[in-house]
């Protein structure tokens, strides 16, 4: 590992950490309030990140494709919490909510993050290492909330379009997730994730950011 590379993981640790511990969380906390205890039970209502972390698609995805691409393209995933959808007290709109949980921190951890930022600068800091990792805060955070709204299953998106559509439609949509993660990856090289998706909503994240800096400006 070269100086550059252990300085950008340092910068982009704490905050991947953050980001994926509490989503996942999240979407335990939100399935016990709605009926389903399934994640407590197993040990995964919890901000312990070793608890969420998977060997392969946190650590070590993420890191071969960071040296495949030099750091154009970096994917990874935390072990998903498992929710029993059956046992929500009404599953079809209950899902929704627990699906958007997880999504929901994200952006609250982005916000986290700028407020963070804004308040070094005010501050008169000018130590790198931490306005880069600030800023690394809200680019994962906007980042993981823009792309698991992406509607399509398994994503988060996918389960909340699930849960709006009609029970034929929704059916027909969920029949997809077995698929859904080949088919999202395809999309993800194809560009039409990027283009059609994760620009526009970056784009308003990123609006949202500038409102919470503008004291500080």
């Amino acid at each position: 590992m070269n100086a550059d590379l252990i300085q950008t993981v340092l910068i982009y640790a704490l905050p991947v950490l953050f980001s994926i511990t509490v989503h996942e969380a999240a979407h335990g906390y939100a399935a016990r309030h709605f009926g389903d205890n399934t994640a407590a039970m197993l040990g995964r209502l919890t901000l312990n990140p070793l608890k969420h972390i998977d060997p392969i698609g946190t650590i070590l995805m993420p890191l071969m494709l960071y040296f495949m691409t030099s750091g154009a393209f970096v994917f990874g995933y935390a072990k998903p919490v498992p929710v029993a959808f059956g046992n929500l007290r009404n599953p079809k709109r209950d899902m929704i909510w627990v699906a958007l949980a997880g999504p929901a921190t994200n952006f609250v951890q982005a916000l986290l993050w700028a407020l963070v930022y804004g308040i070094l600068v005010a501050s008169g800091v000018d130590e790198r290492f931490f306005l880069k990792m600030a800023q690394a805060g809200v680019l994962v955070n906007l980042v993981m909330w823009a792309f698991n709204l992406f509607p399509l299953p398994p994503l988060d998106g996918g389960r909340v379009l699930v849960g709006l559509l009609p029970y034929k439609q929704a059916v027909a949509v969920s029949k997809i997730e077995p698929y859904g993660f080949f088919i999202v990856m395809g999309l993800v090289i194809a560009g039409v994730v990027s283009t059609f998706w994760m620009r526009p909503l970056m784009s308003l994240g990123y609006a949202v950011v500038s409102v919470v800096l503008m004291p500080f400006s």
